[in-house]
């Protein structure tokens, strides 16, 4: 099947890379797994063969009905739809109770992963297949970012293996990699102020990078920020982001 451009489509078919991806979120027998983007059902086949059970979102409407053939009688809940709008209550999807997987487009790998990382019902366990860059800079840069404090404040990520662009139909114009978020949760945080304190400092820490860290939070932390010294906020691990947030 063509793909559709305005989704960001490349289809993944190596059966090794599908299996590299099921191996990373430990799918067993009586996993619940929400898959985004199911496409061809590729993965979905390698999910489904392991015992898990399925639930899919798929936004392509000329999709829907292949997987509907492909996977009669099978242990697989298809719903049409975006997957930025899916709401995981909705289907008895609780906290700690599923794990999402998908070789997700490019383009809504940012607001993908604050969905499902910052919402009420989270997941255990998060892997998805995104652009090679964008996984090093979460998993892998000795700089942090807004993007790589935002996962590491839920969960530990792991960039788990390179996916040369030659193993998609139709070959994007980068490679991409398989990243794992395991033990999501909000430990990290003793309720909700104070993750909403962390992520208004992060967000202002980051706002001017050529100023010193101390500068871009001088008006929220005030004196507090002499601790500070020179750090640029990319210079700051999460540990002290979450305890500038607890002293504001």
């Amino acid at each position: 099947m063509q793909k559709k451009k305005s989704l960001g489509q490349h289809f993944l078919r190596s059966l090794s890379y599908l299996n590299a991806i099921a191996d990373a979120a430990d799918i067993k027998a009586g996993d619940t797994v929400l898959e985004v983007g199911p496409g061809e059902g590729t993965l979905t086949a390698v999910l489904l063969e392991r015992g898990a059970r399925v639930i899919a979102v798929e936004k392509d409407s000329r999709l829907i009905p292949v997987l509907k053939e492909k996977f009669t009688g099978k242990k697989f809940e298809l719903i049409e739809g975006d997957a930025l709008e899916f709401d995981p209550s909705g289907y008895g999807l609780v906290a700690s109770g599923y794990k999402v997987v998908g070789n997700i487009p490019y383009y809504i790998t940012g607001a993908l992963l604050k969905k499902f990382l910052s919402g009420d019902a989270q997941p255990s366990t998060l892997v998805f297949l995104i652009q090679k860059e964008v996984a090093e800079r979460i998993a892998r840069s000795k700089k942090e970012s807004i993007l790589s404090l935002s996962v590491k404040a839920y969960g530990e990520p792991k960039y788990v293996k390179t996916v040369p662009r030659g193993a998609f139909a139709p070959a994007p114009n980068v490679d991409s990699a398989i990243l794992l978020v395991a033990n999501v949760s909000r430990q990290n945080f003793t309720n909700k102020q104070h993750e909403e304190k962390f992520f208004e400092l992060v967000k202002t820490g980051f706002g001017q990078k050529r100023k010193l860290l101390k500068s871009n939070l001088k008006q929220l932390l005030g004196e507090k920020t002499a601790v500070l010294g020179t750090l640029r906020a990319e210079e700051v691990p999460l540990a002290e982001w979450l305890e500038l947030a607890l002293e504001r």
